[in-house]
């Protein structure tokens, strides 16, 4: 004897809430990557006495950049 499975939308996989959620997520993790990127080159543009100025090393541009991105 043949049987059907009826499968329902939101059964299975990413339902459309699921969905949105990952791309939302997806794009706030690529946007705080650039974010970071951006923070990164732009420091390492400074010369050191630049960066002495404003209070930094060139250790401290990660960091720096890391902590910018969470925002």
């Amino acid at each position: 004897m043949a049987t059907v499975r009826i499968m329902h939308p939101h059964s299975r996989g990413l339902t459309h809430g699921r969905f949105t959620k990952f791309f939302a997520d997806t794009v706030n993790l690529l946007t705080a990557w650039n974010t970071a990127r951006i923070t990164r080159k732009e420091l390492s543009r400074l010369s050191d006495r630049e960066l002495e100025d404003i209070g930094l090393t060139r250790g401290d541009i990660r960091r720096i950049a890391a902590v910018s991105s969470a925002r």
